[in-house]
């Protein structure tokens, strides 16, 4: 069964279905009747793709794109000596990249930009090396702390500051690791700060 030929241009969702008896039951977003379909293909027009990549039907049917997939992971490879920069803002920067899905984590500025908006995953883990004073890390979502970690062990030698969250980001939201107190002269290797689209809104 093939509905009627959308005006104009649009998205084109094909679902093949390979079914035994040719009949599927389907209900519509807005709870009317059931609707029929026979045979083994349905092709279904919509013309409005949704601002995030996925393209929505009449009939409720959602697929997003390749483009709708965001996650970053970054890691401090070697012990960090702060510079002027870092002394002035407190922001904790990474040095390598394992995973930039969608290209959203600017390394240099160590600040994630949300493409889109949706619930978010973010972790932390920033190391400290042996110093008798206590390191507080803060997640900043545009310029506001979300959540904090702590780490004031005296009696070792490498502590982490750890944590993590789910997060409602908006579009070009700025996500980042901020170090509200405390020092990590000679410290932070092997920090890591990672982040991934759960799904968008």
């Amino acid at each position: 069964m093939v509905p009627a030929r959308c005006p104009g241009p649009c998205a084109i969702l094909a679902l093949v279905l390979f079914l035994g008896c040719g009949v599927v039951m389907s209900s519509g977003q807005n709870d009317t009747e059931p609707i029929v379909l026979e045979g083994k293909c349905l092709v279904v027009c919509d013309s409005n793709p949704s601002s995030d990549g996925a393209v929505t039907s009449s009939l409720g049917i959602s697929v997003r794109s390749a483009g709708a997939k965001v996650a970053f992971s970054a890691v401090r490879g070697t012990n960090h000596e702060p510079s002027e920069m870092s002394n002035t803002s407190m922001t904790i920067y990474f040095d390598q990249v394992l995973v930039n899905i969608g290209n959203h984590f600017d390394l240099k500025a160590s600040v994630f930009q949300a493409p889109r908006r949706g619930i978010y995953s973010f972790s932390f883990h920033v190391v400290k090396v042996y110093n008798r004073q206590t390191i507080q890390v803060n997640l900043m979502q545009n310029d506001y702390p979300v959540i904090s970690a702590f780490a004031g062990d005296q009696d070792v030698t490498r502590e982490a500051a750890s944590n993590g969250v789910l997060l409602m980001v908006e579009r070009e939201d700025r996500v980042y690791l901020k170090l509200e107190r405390g020092t990590l002269m000679g410290g932070w290797k092997y920090s890591t700060f990672s982040g991934f689209l759960v799904f968008p809104l």
